[in-house]
């Protein structure tokens, strides 16, 4: 079949194709939505957003509250509407099946922020869940800082090694594992309780922070720093390298070496947070150095990175012991 465009000289098709192509690149460059999003979802709790342009598609990645940040299965553009489908299951209450639940949420953006709408379904079924919540663009991460050139104030004992002073559950209203005993912060759950986390009651912008802990049998904590960024705390030793395990920064960066000592014995951790750039050196070893943070990580308290926060060690999941905690703030 002959069409007009079969008789067009091959330069007017280059042309032509160079014309879409650019059209598309100048459509996602101009993209409003493009970048990394923190999220207050429904109810409260810190969420992440992040969309790119890889090659002329749109992809996007997110964190919900707890979890790891995981990506998305489509993105589009409708209009001035930002939607972000992804996908889960979920057991029926009655059947006991595994059924596909498609979650959209769609988005307008005004400048740097964000207002969005969740609502789910399953086939077949009517819409449930909707509700509304923000987001506010995350400024660009800055240049790695020159860390011998960072100025260091005084060390600040966090853990006096005789009781909790200084700290304080996050949820008031959780079961309290947490006790001291022989000079060593330990934290003791039980099933069928809900078990809380503990946090700082000072709050802290960039700084070094030190510390020991040594796993119990499969112990999951984490040390969050300014209450936002997870570093792993977990008996990984022998694992596999993977962004879950011991000295990673949850769900984000995965550690270059497993340096991890196997259960019971003490590990050290030095760990130095500067203009959201994270270095981890675990046992002696550099598992992380000076890399970008970005964004919060499952669990956090807030998605705000340009606020202080405290120091928060995970204690909702598994038995965990921490002594020796020394911080040592920047000075600005």
């Amino acid at each position: 079949m002959l069409t007009l465009m079969s008789f067009a000289p091959r330069s007017s098709l280059r042309l032509l194709a160079l014309t879409l192509l650019c059209s598309t690149v100048s459509a996602f460059a101009d993209n409003p939505f493009i970048g990394r999003w923190a999220l207050t979802i429904p109810g409260g709790g810190a969420g992440w957003l992040g969309i790119e342009d890889k090659g002329g598609t749109l992809s996007g990645s997110i964190l919900w509250g707890g979890g790891s940040v995981l990506p998305v299965q489509e993105v589009a553009v409708e209009g001035d509407k930002l939607i972000v489908t992804r996908l889960s299951k979920a057991k029926n209450a009655k059947t006991k099946a595994d059924e596909e639940i498609t979650e959209t949420i769609s988005a307008t953006a005004t400048g740097d922020d964000l207002k969005l709408t969740t609502v789910k379904t399953k086939a077949g079924g009517p819409a449930f869940g909707k509700a509304d919540f923000t987001g506010k663009r995350i400024p660009p991460v800055p240049a790695a800082p020159d860390l011998s050139k960072v100025k260091f104030g005084t060390p600040i004992p966090l853990f006096n090694g005789k009781d909790l002073t200084g700290w304080r559950l996050v949820k008031p209203e959780s079961d309290n594992g947490w006790s001291v005993v022989d000079g060593v912060l330990i934290n003791r759950v039980e099933k069928g309780k809900h078990f809380g986390n503990l946090r700082t009651d000072r709050e802290f912008e960039d700084f070094n922070i030190k510390l020991e802990t040594r796993t119990q049998k499969d112990s999951n904590s984490g040390i969050y720093l300014r209450g936002i960024y997870e570093i792993q705390v977990a008996e990984t030793f022998g694992k596999p390298l993977d962004p879950h395990n011991m000295g990673a920064l949850y769900s984000r960066i995965t550690p270059s070496v497993a340096a991890e000592k196997p259960i019971g014995e003490w590990q050290t951790f030095d760990i130095t947070l500067v203009d959201r750039h994270v270095t981890v050196i675990l046992n002696g070893q550099k598992i992380i150095d000076n890399q970008p943070v970005l964004g919060c990580t499952g669990g956090a308290l807030t998605s705000d990175e340009m606020k202080p926060g405290p120091i928060f060690l995970q204690g909702d999941h598994t038995n965990i012991d921490y002594r020796n905690v020394v911080l040592t703030p920047v000075v600005k």
